[in-house]
């Protein structure tokens, strides 16, 4: 028989059974939430996918290749293989020189400088060349383009401008550099730049001058043996803006050239030019030199009309001139460089300087003779005073005397005197003095003639000197 004891063992038993069951269904129900979320969501899912994925087939706005700069494993650096190579060597060393060509877009020609004999000039500098350590597999044959970025990792011709003063590489918004790459390994290697060169210039003829100038390209390490360098489509590889345009100068033309530079040190190396013929306006100097130069002259001889005794005019009108020319002079030498030969310019200003000094020197000349003419005629009329009351007698030879004048005659002869004896003798003595009076007026006119002919001659003489001189000038300058 069952005692108490042993039902309420079992009724507690049962009690636990039914409480564990409970529990146990009750986490499993928990858990079983998010599976069937999942498994229920997964189908919506799917079908969305399927439809995006038909959506994206569609439209030809999804047939683009994809970038395959987000994939790690095709980077520009592991495409090129440059961690594979050693670009600080340039390609094929050791073997035959690299050919690299080059072509020039001259973009703008800045400026020119006479005092400092340099130029301005911005341009595209294009290399062209091949390293088949940058080639890489493509299956469409289209080129990469990079910045400058990666030129610093790879090997690039050094080129530098022969005889540059200040070159720059435009930096603006970045640097202005471009690499294109092709599947084959060909490169090309692109650059904006301006630079500042010297230019030899000849002033002799100045302004009536043409200059030629170049522009110097160079390997600066790699000789002829190493790197060979060569314009790449001969004279066409030089390409100019038909806008290039300066105030002072027309461009009559521009050309390339190559040839080789030796240094004693390094060796031989190629070297390209490219040339260009500038030609001056003159028009300018026309307007500012020359015809105010030709009008001081022209002014100068205003003073050979003016009267010889004015010397209050023309004294000031001969310094005005002379000190005009002077400032055109420092003028013109103030904006050219301080050379050691004639310049044209120099030629034409110094002759007309001379030009004005010499009608200066043409007054001091008039006056001087002036003066002493006025003290011959001073020294005249103390010598030969004036004999009022006494009529002027006539030559014996010449004229015959009336009865009045023997008569007048008479009277300064005594009364016992023979009157007709003293008559020869007064008439001798007039005869005497009237040769001598006309003597001395004779000297006076020749002398006021020669003075009056210094201002008569320079008017032919100034004019038709300077006129000749200009022809001669413009013949052999023009």
């Amino acid at each position: 028989m069952l005692t108490n004891s042993n039902v309420q063992t079992c009724i507690f038993l049962l009690l636990w059974g039914w409480t564990m069951s409970t529990e146990s269904r009750t986490q499993q129900r928990v858990k079983g939430v998010p599976e069937l979320y999942k498994q229920g969501s997964r189908p919506h899912r799917q079908r969305r996918e399927v439809h995006q994925e038909s959506h994206k087939q569609g439209s030809p706005v999804f047939k683009r290749s994809p970038d395959i700069t987000k994939s790690p494993l095709t980077k520009s650096e592991q495409l090129l293989r440059i961690d594979d190579h050693d670009f600080t060597m340039r390609p094929g060393f050791g073997g035959p020189a690299i050919p690299v060509g080059v072509d020039v877009q001259v973009e703008s020609l800045d400026s020119i400088s006479e005092v400092d004999m340099d130029f301005t000039m911005t341009l595209y500098l294009r290399h062209y060349w091949k390293d088949e350590r940058l080639s890489f597999p493509s299956s469409n044959n289209q080129s990469m383009t990079f910045d400058g970025r990666l030129v610093k990792k790879i090997w690039v011709p050094d080129m530098f401008f022969v005889h540059s003063k200040r070159s720059f590489i435009h930096d603006t918004t970045t640097d202005n550099i471009m690499l294109r790459v092709q599947p084959d390994g060909k490169v090309l290697y692109s650059l904006r730049v301006t630079v500042t060169a010297m230019c030899n210039m000849d002033f002799s003829r100045f302004p009536l001058d043409t200059q030629s100038c170049s522009l110097e390209i160079e390997s600066y390490a790699y000789t002829e043996d190493d790197l060979m360098l060569y314009w790449k489509n001969g004279n066409e590889s030089l390409k100019t803006d038909d806008r290039i345009s300066l105030s002072q100068f027309l461009i009559q033309e521009f050309h390339t050239t190559t040839r080789l530079a030796f240094y004693s040190s390094t060796g031989w190396y190629n070297r390209l030019y490219i040339n260009f013929t500038l030609r001056r306006h003159i028009f300018f100097f026309l307007l500012q030199t020359y015809f105010p130069a030709t009008l001081m002259v022209m002014l100068s001889w205003v003073s050979f009309w003016i009267d010889r005794r004015a010397a209050p005019a023309r004294v000031p009108l001969g310094i005005t001139t002379v000190l005009t020319m002077s400032t055109i002079i420092t003028g013109v030498n103030a904006s050219m460089p301080r050379v050691s030969y004639i310049k044209a310019v120099d030629i034409y200003l110094w002759v007309s300087f001379v030009f004005v000094f010499l009608s200066v020197l043409e007054y001091a000349a008039v006056n001087y003779l002036t003066t002493v003419q006025e003290r011959k005629e001073r020294k005249m009329r103390e010598k030969y005073p004036c004999t009022c009351g006494v009529p002027q007698p006539r030559s014996m030879m010449d004229s015959s005397y009336s009865d009045g004048e023997v008569n007048n005659l008479g009277n300064y002869v005594s009364e016992n005197g023979d009157k007709e004896d003293r008559i020869m003798v007064q008439l001798a003595l007039n005869a005497e003095r009237n040769s001598n009076r006309r003597k001395s007026q004779r000297a006076y006119v020749s002398m006021r003639i020669d003075t009056h002919a210094i201002d008569k001659y320079s008017r032919l003489i100034f004019p038709a000197s300077y006129i000749l001189f200009n022809l001669i000038y413009w013949c052999i300058f023009l």
